[in-house]
């Protein structure tokens, strides 16, 4: 079987990230219109995860985010179980949300859905429906959020029959302020956690989409430890925010942090800062993302450049705190582990175990 890249799956971040950064500029440039209503945005959060607006006693936290392309592989394995899978992939939405939300330092609390389907008729199956509701209030409840309320429009012609884009908003508070989390603290000596993955989250699903066509039992093709591949793939994103409240509880404010999501291990290094992140340990590669390296022929600089290989958040915090803050996030239910730190050097990821070397021109999300 010929290798697949990133690229022949549709997604060219080349592409992308130009936009992006445009829209960062234009963006930029309407922040005076906060003024009229007494308000100022925090400059440095553009370009963060999530954008951060000084309400005088406390901070505002935004962010929208949006599934991906994961239903289709729910979708396709309804087909081989007869199981709908939207409980599953409700909670991926919210997380694509959450997730980047708490990198601020933000509390979540409240979410709004947008259910856009390619007609009507998607919302009749009541299995589906049903599933997608309880997924989402499940999730809203593990974070500890309002979900209030969102948009469920029938857009034929525009989303495919029979499809659904599932996407969701968040908006949180820093409060105190002090837990403002925007890297003004990030400094050589600081330890890098690793909290890790269930597994390929909802990033990089376009690769393996493109590896099932290849298959030859598709998504029921089985793993070396019999699992099926797409569910494997359909493991719900971890919800990140209550590792975050408990060391906020504890009075642990990371000096930065990332959410591994598109870019995978690149987004290390989204802070402008110029510093070296250096790992001597990694995470334990989820066998749904060793399978898909393996059957596309992928390298390690393109497969932890752009999936998560197992690190789904990362902490940057004292050193002193680094011990006790693995603690905390495994008495919250997710295993973590000090991987690396922060040195004085050139912009770039460097992972030691595997020779590896992102620089900074790997990585163009910033204006």
């Amino acid at each position: 079987m010929s290798k697949i890249d990133y690229t022949q799956a549709g997604v060219d971040y080349s592409k992308i990230d130009p936009l992006k950064i445009l829209a960062q500029q234009a963006a930029a440039a309407t922040a005076g219109n906060l003024q009229r209503h007494g308000l100022t945005e925090v400059a440095a959060s553009r370009g963060e995860s999530a954008y951060v607006v000084d309400c005088g006693a406390f901070y505002l936290a935004s962010i929208t985010e949006c599934l991906g392309t994961k239903a289709l592989v729910a979708d396709a394995m309804r087909l081989v179980t007869g199981k709908t899978y939207y409980d599953r992939i409700a909670q991926d939405t919210l997380a694509m949300a959450v997730n980047d939300l708490i990198t601020v330092g933000a509390t979540p609390v409240s979410v709004h859905a947008y259910w856009a389907a390619g007609g009507s008729d998607w919302f009749r199956d009541a299995q589906r429906a049903k599933d997608l509701v309880d997924g989402w209030r499940a999730a809203c409840d593990a974070c500890g959020v309002s979900w209030g309320g969102g948009e469920t429009p029938a857009l034929a012609g525009v989303v495919a029959d029979g499809r659904i884009d599932l996407a969701a908003s968040c908006v949180g508070l820093v409060r105190p302020k002090s837990r403002l989390t925007l890297g003004e603290r990030l400094a050589p000596g600081d330890a890098i956690v690793i909290l890790q993955s269930s597994g390929i989250h909802a990033n990089g699903v376009s690769l393996a989409r493109k590896l099932a066509e290849r298959l030859p039992q598709g998504y029921a093709t089985r793993l070396p430890s019999e699992a099926m591949f797409g569910e494997a793939l359909l493991a719900p994103t971890v919800l990140y925010a209550p590792v975050t409240e408990a060391l906020a509880a504890a009075g642990i404010v990371p000096h930065y942090c990332a959410n591994i999501t598109g870019h995978g291990w690149r987004k290390v290094m989204r802070h402008p800062a110029v510093l070296t992140y250096r790992f001597d340990r990694l995470p334990e590669v989820p066998e749904v993302l060793r399978f898909l390296q393996r059957e596309t022929g992928s390298d390690d600089r393109e497969a932890y450049g752009n999936l998560n290989m197992g690190a789904g958040f990362a902490l940057f915090v004292a050193a002193g705190d680094a011990a006790r803050t693995v603690a905390i996030a495994a008495a919250a239910g997710v295993p973590a582990l000090v991987a690396g730190k922060v040195e004085a050097g050139p912009k770039q990821v460097v992972i030691e175990p595997l020779g590896l070397t992102f620089g900074a021109d790997d990585l163009h999300v910033r204006a």
